[in-house]
């Protein structure tokens, strides 16, 4: 068999000798081909792996059956279960795969499975029946469990229909478990039309005037998921016979702008926020590939949208799929997830992503884009169509959120203004820094530790604190080709609970400037009254390495950034990160970490605290 990683090698150079622009990436291969050669081949994979060791089954030293995952159940049903609807009906090897199906089916079926995998396992089981092959996959006494087990009454309530201790995102995962059911002849819509009604004004109200859902009660936590979510709604209604109205692709437009407004020929996806990685790809190609199909993007984006999509998938087989481990990989090479995709979930991890790949493929088809070659001058385009600069606004009020995106040529530069609210709001993946891959990147699960690229100010008292939260009147302006982001915020984050808290000792006046080849930051920060400060630090975890180090300016000789300067602090120095967790991305380890500080002072005068990071 030909490994993945040659495949792509013999793809690029076919578009080099060609003379295609994007054969570096190995994306002028055509989507369909590479999930069709690659992802399908994965799955095969697995498939004989868990016919041989069932739930023995152990990846790169885990075993997810004794994990705790309760998603797997429908993962792998969904996963094997692309296997058998892709393949052709006289493949010789099919009965034997049905009846090995038939056979995981009842291994799994007194396992644990909840709410998305639920959705997963009866979505397969509605496309096995369509295809014929339901019973000849599922034993009539097991699809009877099923038939009880796979039900969204287990996480909403009845007759109050509210979630169970779920975010309201959730709500969107019980409607189409209801369609699902009723598909399935398990029951009417009645139950379905009333989730949906659930779904849609809880969308809307956790969304706003805006249309971007707010991941909290209000806290303001916008991230990749607040994008997407219209994206999953308008696929929940496609993939359960319903049209999306007017107004859900009015609101898809918009996560669709931000998606092109962020796209690259890299194939990398978002860069703020949590559940990133290969995640924060393929939330991309989600949002762009439904678009496509509804017709919400016009001829020429829909093109080149999937001219990205195809760079995604090609990046997915060659960056994040490591064939050693017949696996994808998260978790190696300095690379760090968030600690509910940790690496005991490994075999769910697969089937998910897969299982991305594979229907947001089997979209761009249905749009008309099957084995189409990609468009080589993306880059072109990008450059010609796509605004330099742009701003989405999430909410206003007494707290404002929102997200600018600086297109720097082969740089996307995005700046997410929010409150990452409990449990996120002292993670850096939420500050509000202008995250760029190679540039600049928040560590998952960091906590406030290491605060990446924002003052830390500890209190004679002893309390910590930090500028991430109560973000007020955000500004933008240009002049030229700069471009400028500013804020205030009248307190700051006080560190050490679990949701931020206000401490209104020191108040904050932020502005960025993004400019060609550089990147600035400058603090004002404003004591009321006189106030005692222990000391401030701030750090920068770089990509690049071979540093010098001249006062307050480390110049690199390799690595995207050559240059980052501070001014107003006393004294920095810098090290290496020796392979240190406190400074890993989620597509690898940073090199060198910068650290700035000041010893004790009284503060009674604004103290001005400014960076800037220089990259080509």
């Amino acid at each position: 068999m030909i490994s993945n990683r040659f495949r792509l090698s013999a793809i690029a150079l076919a578009a080099l000798l060609a003379g295609g622009a994007a054969a570096q990436t190995a994306a002028t291969a055509p989507m369909n081909r590479i999930v069709q050669d690659n992802a399908y081949q994965q799955l095969d994979y697995f498939f004989k792996k868990l016919v041989a060791e069932k739930e023995a089954i152990v990846i790169d030293g885990y075993a997810p059956f004794k994990a705790g995952d309760k998603f797997l159940p429908g993962k792998v049903a969904a996963g094997l279960g692309h296997v058998l609807l892709n393949s052709a009906k006289d493949d010789p090897a099919l009965p034997q795969r049905l009846r090995d199906y038939r056979d995981i089916a009842d291994m799994t079926v007194g396992m644990d499975n909840h709410t998305w995998g639920i959705y997963y396992y009866i979505g397969t089981l509605v496309k096995l029946k369509e295809a014929g092959l339901l019973e000849q996959a599922v034993s009539p006494a097991t699809l009877e469990k099923l038939r009880k087990q796979l039900d969204w009454r287990t996480f909403v309530t009845v007759p109050q229909y509210d979630l169970i201790n779920l975010p309201t995102n959730y709500y969107g995962v019980a409607f189409s478990i209801a369609r699902l059911r009723m598909l399935m002849g398990w029951e009417d819509d009645s139950g379905s039309k009333i989730l949906l009604d659930k779904m849609l004004t809880h969308y809307k109200k956790y969304s706003g005037k805006f249309g971007f859902s707010d991941e909290t009660d209000g806290e303001g936590r916008f991230d990749r998921y607040s994008i997407l979510l219209i994206a999953e709604i308008c696929e929940r209604f496609l993939e359960t016979g319903l049209q999306p109205t007017p107004e859900l692709k009015g609101l898809l437009r918009k996560a669709a702008d931000i998606a092109l407004n962020v796209s690259n020929t890299a194939g990398d996806g978002f860069s703020f926020g949590r559940s990133l990685g290969p995640y924060g790809e393929t939330a991309l190609v989600e949002i762009l590939s439904v678009s496509a199909y509804l017709d919400v993007l016009t001829a020429e984006e829909k093109q080149y949208a999937y001219a990205f999509s195809s760079r995604v998938a090609a990046r997915y087989m060659d960056f994040w799929y490591d064939p050693a481990m017949h696996s994808l990989d998260m978790w190696g090479k300095g690379r760090r997830t968030d600690a509910y995709r940790g690496k005991h979930r490994i075999l769910g991890e697969n089937f998910s992503l897969l299982h991305q790949l594979i229907y947001t493929n089997d979209t761009w088809n249905k749009a008309g884009m099957k084995d189409a070659p990609p468009k080589a001058d993306l880059q072109a385009w990008l450059d010609r169509t796509r605004p330099q600069f742009s701003t989405t606004t999430f909410a206003q009020g007494e707290y404002d959120r929102a997200l600018t995106i600086f297109r720097d040529g082969k740089h996307v530069v995005s700046l997410n203004i929010i409150n990452g609210g409990i449990s996120q709001h002292d993670n850096s993946p939420y500050y509000p820094l202008p995250f760029a891959p190679g540039i600049v990147s928040g560590i998952a699960d960091s906590g406030s530790a290491h605060p990446q690229l924002l003052p830390k100010f500890t209190m004679a008292d002893g309390t910590q604190l930090i500028g991430t939260a109560w973000i007020k009147d955000i500004k933008t302006s240009q002049a030229g080709q700069r471009y400028t982001v500013s804020y205030r915020q009248d307190e700051l984050d006080r560190l050490g609970k679990k949701g931020p808290v206000k401490d209104g000792r020191i108040k904050l006046q932020t502005t960025y400037t993004l400019e060609h080849g550089q990147l600035t930051r400058n603090d004002v920060y404003t004591p009321v009254g006189t106030q005692e400060v222990e000391k401030i630090t701030l750090e920068f975890a770089s990509f690049s390495e071979q540093p010098s180090i001249d006062g307050g300016t480390v110049t690199f000789a390799k690595g995207d950034v050559n240059e980052y300067s501070v001014t107003g602090l006393q004294q920095c120095q810098v090290a290496p990160t020796n392979g240190s967790k406190d400074y890993m991305a989620p597509y690898g380890a940073m090199k060198t970490i910068v650290t700035c500080g000041t010893g004790k002072l009284t503060m009674k005068e604004p103290l001005t605290i400014k960076w800037t990071i220089k990259y080509h």
